[in-house]
């Protein structure tokens, strides 16, 4: 008998739920009006989170090409909402910054994010909404110190013993 993936398996949940939340910003981001497109305003919330980071570093944080990236940018930068700046350690490279102008729209992103996260959350407590939350960022934390061949922190025994459910 053929091994089958457990679609309600950690990998297979997270997976599945990051495209629904994707899809579900992209339509919408696109239907609410904003003029600029999903993935540019993905491209500015990450702009925003890391201001001042080289393209090729935004780029690498949304898990796109590095062309891919600067596309979005020139459109944001001909819609003054952002700027690309000398950086000072390399005479070559480029930081890129949010401008005063980019707060309304950031701001309505966020607001169509919120209503969004709102929604998906419905019947969920607010205790456990942070928990959850919490949970995450372990989970991301962890995976930046394995992609980075970084020590994970010491895991409990009774961790290691109920940890089965993590396969795809």
């Amino acid at each position: 008998m053929p091994l089958k993936a457990n679609p309600d398996s950690l990998g297979f949940m997270m997976t599945e739920t990051a495209r629904l939340l994707r899809v579900a910003f992209e339509r919408r981001i696109a239907e609410v009006g904003l003029d600029i497109t999903p993935a540019e305003a993905r491209t500015l919330v990450y702009v925003a989170a890391g201001e001042g980071s080289r393209q090729n570093v935004i780029a690498e944080r949304m898990g796109v090409e590095p062309m891919t990236v600067c596309a979005y940018l020139d459109r944001l930068e001909k819609l003054n909402l952002i700027a690309r700046c000398p950086d000072p350690n390399d005479r070559r490279a480029k930081n890129v910054r949010t401008t005063d102008e980019a707060d309304r729209m950031i701001l309505s992103v966020r607001q169509q994010t919120s209503e969004l996260f709102d929604q998906v959350q419905v019947g969920i407590e607010p205790e456990t909404r942070k928990i959850f939350l919490e949970t995450l960022k372990s989970i991301r934390d962890n995976l930046h110190l394995l992609i980075n061949d970084r020590p994970l922190p010491e895991r409990h025994a009774d961790e290691a013993a109920a940890d089965g459910s993590a396969a795809l």
